[in-house]
């Protein structure tokens, strides 16, 4: 399979792929009278092949996970009872409310997504650091991997999520809250992963909360904003926002 796949192929290429060639080979067993679940399998294993070219291990999910439910939910296998699918949506929305999907959808940072960021941001020593959408925290990681001595904080709507993350990273303050609402003052630097969308946002709450402050952002930049540092490929875009901060924000 591997021989016949590229391994680096652009998202989300793996997931449409998957689900087609899932959906295709389905089809072609079900039309020549295979049993539902024969043809249910060997599509699943074929979904699970294409998306092994996807890169990180939550995209890989989402490919290999789309044939099997939208099989379910239109019906190429026994229909369940409708209970059943509100018994199953129930932990999702639980742990990823409605409101959340206004901001970003849960993708964690990845381990070595900062690598180089201390070198671009001269942080003063016990700097405080939010990460603004901190998810289960795989951001706060990677932050106190990069400056150990930093005052970590996170701050995450999804109930569920802020209680893993507290959980995960101890060296950090965690707490549920929304981000817009949460002050961004007397922080040196913001993180976030977030979406195109929320970028001017953001930004325009940096400068006014955080003057001579840091804001760094995975993935996505801000709009007209010339960054200090492009890092990485994914990239890493940082940001200093014009400005003074001011004494008394400096605790």
């Amino acid at each position: 399979m591997h021989a016949i796949l590229p391994s680096r192929w652009p998202w989300p290429l793996p997931a449409l792929a998957a689900w087609l060639a899932a959906w295709a080979l389905f089809a072609a067993l079900r039309g020549s009278g295979a049993p539902a679940g024969v043809a249910f399998a060997a599509a699943l294993a074929l979904g699970a092949g294409f998306a092994l070219t996807a890169r990180g291990t939550w995209r890989r999910a989402l490919a290999a996970g789309g044939f099997p439910l939208s099989a379910l939910a239109l019906g190429g296998l026994p229909a369940l009872p409708p209970w059943a699918w509100a018994l199953a949506a129930l932990p999702l929305a639980a742990a990823y409310p409605l409101r959340a999907w206004r901001d970003a959808p849960f993708f964690p940072t990845p381990a070595t997504a900062l690598d180089g960021l201390a070198a671009a941001v001269p942080l003063r020593e016990g700097a405080r650091l939010l990460d603004a959408g901190c998810g289960l925290g795989h951001g706060l990681a990677a932050l106190h991997r990069t400056w150990p001595a930093a005052e970590l904080h996170g701050i995450e709507w999804s109930r569920p999520l802020a209680w893993g993350a507290a959980a995960r990273c101890r060296f950090a303050r965690v707490r549920r809250g929304d981000m817009w609402a949460q002050p961004w003052g007397g922080f040196d630097l913001v993180y976030l992963f977030q979406r195109p969308e929320s970028m001017a946002r953001a930004w325009d709450k940096a400068c006014r909360e955080m003057p001579g402050g840091w804001l760094a952002s995975l993935e996505f930049a801000v709009p007209g904003v010339e960054p200090v540092a492009r890092l990485g490929a994914r990239p890493l875009w940082v940001y200093r926002i014009p400005g003074s901060m001011k004494p008394a924000d400096r605790r």
